[in-house]
């Protein structure tokens, strides 16, 4: 699904991302595991097509993200802070993003339907977004990153700020949505990464210093 192949990102001096190679294959939630500044969120940006390279390759689904970036920017990338229009309600954002990417008519009627319902924000649908837990607000970020069907799903910190039911509940959606789609998420916090994630990759100082099943990491490290 994603191939990265000696991904290196330079700001001057300083190097973000170290010659970072590794494969996403389908259907499985992959986590970036490490610290701040570790290079996981320029990594995500670059994947996205958000960021340029100083030099690698990125392929999602056979599209160069660099030479084919329509294609490939099929993968949805949803910041920490979700960019949310506070003074809508979810279904009016939620018919905002679908309009904006293209789907109409009964198509988007369900796909909006679909999404309010996988997420579960069903009671909170016309509710101002502004008057939100930033809990419902993050199930509105990805309801949003839903629409369209991606392949791909990317999630920057998608708990931070949250509380523990709050955590638990998004947890919990985040593996529910490697059945129809790949999911990959980054944080600092090894639990968090080994409760929803097959597939871990450790970042340090922008090296790829290990990646293997979340159960094969774990006994490693015990």
């Amino acid at each position: 699904m994603i191939s990265v192949k000696h991904l290196t990102k330079c700001y001057g001096e300083f190097t973000a991302v170290d010659d970072l190679s590794f494969e996403i294959d389908e259907g499985h939630v992959y986590g970036f595991l490490g610290p701040n500044g570790a290079g996981k969120s320029t990594t995500m940006n670059i994947i996205t097509g958000c960021l340029s390279a100083t030099s690698g390759q990125v392929t999602i689904d056979g599209h160069d993200i660099f030479e084919e970036p329509k294609e490939a920017k099929r993968a949805i990338y949803l910041p920490e802070i979700p960019p949310l229009y506070t003074n809508e309600t979810p279904e009016e954002y939620l018919k905002f993003v679908a309009e904006a990417k293209g789907l109409k008519g009964k198509e988007m009627d369900c796909q909006i339907e679909g999404v309010i319902s996988q997420t579960r924000i069903q009671n909170v649908r016309k509710r101002l977004i502004s008057k939100l837990s930033k809990g419902y607000r993050q199930r509105v970020g990805i309801a949003q990153a839903l629409l369209g069907n991606p392949k791909v799903i990317i999630l920057d910190e998608p708990t931070v700020g949250l509380d523990p039911i709050q955590i638990i509940e998004i947890r919990d959606l985040i593996k529910s949505l490697k059945k129809k789609h790949t999911v990959i998420l980054s944080s600092h916090i090894l639990s968090e990464i080994s409760a929803v994630c097959d597939h871990i990759f450790i970042i340090s100082k922008g090296k790829l210093v290990a990646g293997d099943s979340t159960e094969n990491l774990m006994k490693q490290m015990s």
